[in-house]
């Protein structure tokens, strides 16, 4: 990793500049990655997700939008603090950590802030990882027998044994990978907490509310068992 700050005008980029060579508003433009047909999917969710490829690699372009209330009165900006406060560098620091450390999270290779009075809008280029299902897809998939399952709940506990608290751990920001190997991703909003026991198993209770919207009692049973066994154990 060779983080670099780029800045022009109003906006200010953080990125890798062992991939990155040229850095510039273009990088998070959906325009110009359509225009220039590197756009090859869109994620599923809330969220403005493209996938592109690239002359640095498959990658992930996500634009910040808010949820709940807030999005009632703006859809994508954010009061202005400061650049080192953003959500966007933030997040991409917090992926700079864990993935210095060895823990499975996608590449960051940048992220932009760009500043419109008191507010700002943001965004943030990942290493996009392939060949994956999110857990919420797990039950209907070749990839859906136990040993998925308790590999899933073996990697939340490493980031748990780590003192990583994320943010919205649901079933769509578990992926799984051939050989069972799994990533978590969307580390908006992060902590690092080491510890804190009650906010580990806070996340655990909103997976298990999430994996509800997508599995039937049976299968959200036997998945939550597997799970479970593959967290005590503490393999991850």
């Amino acid at each position: 990793m060779k983080a670099r700050t780029h800045k022009q005008d109003s906006r200010i980029i953080v990125y890798d500049a062992e991939w990155i060579h040229q850095p510039g508003k273009h990088l998070f433009s959906e325009q110009a990655w359509e225009s220039s047909g590197c756009v090859v999917g869109q994620a599923p969710g809330r969220g403005s997700a493209l996938f592109l490829e690239t002359d640095f690699g498959s990658a992930v372009l996500r634009h910040y939008l808010r949820g709940g209330w807030a999005a009632r009165f703006s859809r994508d900006r954010y009061v202005y603090t400061g650049f080192e406060q953003s959500r966007p560098l933030a997040e991409f620091n917090m992926l700079t950590s864990l993935y210095g450390m060895g823990l499975p999270v996608p590449q960051p290779l940048a992220a932009q802030c760009v500043r419109q009075g008191l507010f700002y809008t943001g965004d943030l280029i990942t290493r996009r990882i392939p060949d994956v299902i999110p857990l919420a897809e797990l039950s209907g998939s070749r990839k859906g027998g136990p040993e998925a399952w308790r590999a899933a709940g073996a990697c939340i506990r490493s980031f748990h044994d780590h003192g990583i608290i994320h943010a919205d751990l649901n079933a769509r920001n578990i992926l799984i990978a051939d050989g069972n190997r799994v990533y978590l991703i969307d580390f908006d909003r992060a902590q690092i907490r080491r510890g804190a026991t009650s906010l580990f198993q806070a996340n655990l209770r909103r997976l298990k509310r999430s994996l509800h919207k997508f599995l039937d009692e049976e299968q959200l049973e036997y998945g939550w068992r597997q799970l479970l066994i593959g967290y005590n154990a503490g393999t991850g």
